[in-house]
């Protein structure tokens, strides 16, 4: 089954924290984990991975916390991907070619080659700033929904 792996997941959930925030803006890991549900178990590995990739910087210490490396618009979900995953490969038969035995006019093949461009042009396509917006949009429509649904008194 293909599938998109909880590491990764959270990784996204915790690079769209830091994309909500002015660019610059740190955020502390309980904040981040608080705020995006995720477990303190996989928190430190995803940070790790998303540091080593050059995607947030890390900074330690009582105004420390994380933030990201770059503006929003240059991240992008084959980014985050790439940083927990490796390269995106949907079949082995991708991997080089030569290595199928039936490679050469293997009709299945070619629809690996066509759907896994298509997975990739979309990851690369999303960045985490298009990503914070929608959030924030949809933030403020629950909280709409959620005034208009409030019972306040009559004072």
């Amino acid at each position: 089954m293909f599938r998109i792996n909880r590491r990764t997941d959270y990784s996204v959930r915790v690079m769209l924290a830091l994309a909500k925030r002015p660019f610059g803006e740190r955020l502390s890991t309980r904040a981040i984990q608080d705020e995006m549900l995720i477990p303190r178990s996989f928190l430190q590995r995803i940070i790790a991975d998303l540091s080593r990739a050059d995607l947030l910087a890390t900074y330690p210490g009582p105004n420390g916390g994380l933030q990201l490396s770059r503006p929003a618009e240059q991240i992008t979900l084959r980014h985050i991907w790439e940083a927990i995953e490796g390269e995106l490969l949907i079949s082995d038969c991708l991997k080089a070619p030569g290595e199928c035995p039936l490679n050469s006019g293997c009709p299945v093949r070619s629809r690996w080659v066509r759907l896994q461009s298509m997975i990739v042009h979309e990851l690369e396509r999303t960045n985490l700033a298009e990503l914070a917006a929608e959030a924030s949009s949809q933030d403020l429509a629950s909280l709409d929904a959620s005034l208009q649904n409030a019972w306040f008194p009559v004072l």
